[in-house]
């Protein structure tokens, strides 16, 4: 199992969280597999200007539990995944491994 620290835009980020989103399409630049957990950061855009931008400090975990690499229209490089939520225990568990 590895962990992939991800930035993750305020909306999705909301949907993974509440349950809502259950999929992540990413550019296939790790070696995503099934099992793995991805440590998503809670990441506001610079989108204009005058808007405050960067981590916000919020953080999730999520497991992987399958990863569609080619076929059905999905561009080369690309990798849509199947997540679910961790428990609190298991992102204790997690938290320690990362330290």
């Amino acid at each position: 199992m590895t962990i992939h620290e991800l930035k993750c835009w305020i909306e999705p980020f909301e949907a993974i969280v509440s349950g809502v989103k259950t999929f992540e399409y990413r550019r296939s630049d790790r070696d995503f597999n099934a099992g793995d957990v991805l440590h998503l950061r809670e990441f506001q855009p610079k989108i204009r200007p005058i808007e405050k931008w960067g981590y916000t400090g919020r953080e999730h975990y999520v497991r992987v539990t399958y990863i569609m690499r080619e076929g059905f229209g999905l561009p080369l490089e690309y990798c849509i995944m199947s997540i679910v939520n961790l428990t609190p225990d298991e992102m204790k568990t997690i938290k320690k491994d990362e330290s």
